[in-house]
């Protein structure tokens, strides 16, 4: 049985990297399209066709394929975070997956937990572009939680096609009715930070700015990607050394590091050591601080049907592959 599974999970798989690789060619079609179409243009150039407009009768000049297919602008207000954690000026654009990013990411091993983080990063940093305070920055600067809205938006350009969705099987709330419902960011249900935590959002800074009687003033937030990478080398390479490390002190770390660039394993070892001089009181503001501030989405889906709402948990048919693997070979055989 296990064997018939894995020869269906390498033909979804190879399918998958079959349409891909058309969609490719397809848009290399495009780029031999453009330099005939630029050396019409140079002729024209030079040797002039006196009056006579000829940009109708040429054909129309190719554009790189992620400016036709499109680069396309996030809505902030999609994201948990609302992007004010991010610079005033934030614009974050992404594009479809490419066949070889695709390919990359069907190696993931779901069971090892870096090699996961790992492969949906690689996504990301390939098809999101981040602009904020006038300048290029990282997707490492792009809040963990906020990734979810990112991976899936850049699959449904990726396989706008229906038979393509992620369907989940949920309820109606009054009347019980099985539905399915599409796991899509539309459907996704942000998490809210409550009103005693938000009045201390500072929007200069960009970050919650909290004043307190045993912990002074604490400077706060959701944690990036870079930083979540840096505390993820830092437990392994705990492991590795096979030396201790303390589960509560790196449940709070993530949201009192600001900048991953100024993170790494030394800096992680100076905190630690800061962190256990700490009173009582102090660790219980913290810890209580950065529980309230977690941002995301919820485990269930929820939309309506038929004028009710109704929901499904929140899940990945097929696992975590399904984001950008074919889950439906059917649908691709003729």
């Amino acid at each position: 049985m296990s064997d018939e599974l894995n020869k269906m999970d390498q033909e979804r798989e190879a399918a998958a990297a079959k349409a891909l690789d058309a969609k490719d060619k397809a848009k290399d079609v495009n780029t031999d399209t453009s330099e005939k179409a630029g050396a019409m243009a140079a002729a024209v150039d030079k040797s002039g066709l006196g009056r006579v407009n000829m940009d109708s009768f040429g054909p129309e000049i190719a554009r790189p394929s992620d400016e036709v297919l499109g680069w396309h602008v996030l809505d902030l207000e999609d994201l948990p975070s609302k992007g004010k954690f991010y610079p005033a000026d934030t614009v974050i654009k992404i594009r479809s997956a490419k066949a070889a990013e695709i390919r990359h990411f069907s190696t993931m091993d779901e069971n090892n937990y870096i090699d996961m983080e790992e492969k949906l990063n690689s996504i990301v940093e390939s098809c999101a572009q981040f602009n904020g305070a006038g300048k290029r920055m990282s997707y490492k600067d792009i809040l963990e939680e906020d990734r979810i809205i990112l991976l899936l938006s850049i699959r449904d350009l990726s396989f706008p096609e229906p038979e393509n969705k992620l369907m989940l099987k949920g309820r109606t709330e009054k009347t019980k009715k099985t539905v399915d419902i599409e796991l899509s960011v539309k459907n996704l249900v942000p998490t809210v930070i409550d009103e005693e935590i938000e009045k201390y959002y500072d929007i200069k800074e960009r970050t919650y700015v909290i004043k307190t009687r045993s912990a002074g003033t604490v400077r706060m937030k959701p944690p990036t990607i870079g930083i979540m990478q840096e505390i993820t080398q830092y437990l392994k390479d705990r492991q590795e050394k096979d030396q201790d490390f303390d589960k509560a002190f790196i449940q709070v770390l993530p949201y009192m590091q600001a900048d991953w660039r100024t993170l790494n394993l030394n800096k992680i070892f100076q905190m630690e050591m800061e962190y256990k001089g700490w009173d009582e009181k102090k660790f219980m503001v913290v810890y209580r601080l950065a529980e309230r501030m977690k941002i995301g989405v919820q485990t269930e889906l929820e939309t309506t049907f038929d004028g009710e709402s109704a929901k499904a948990p929140l899940d990945f048919p097929g696992g975590i592959k399904s984001l950008f693997i074919i889950s439906d070979l059917a649908g691709e055989l003729l």
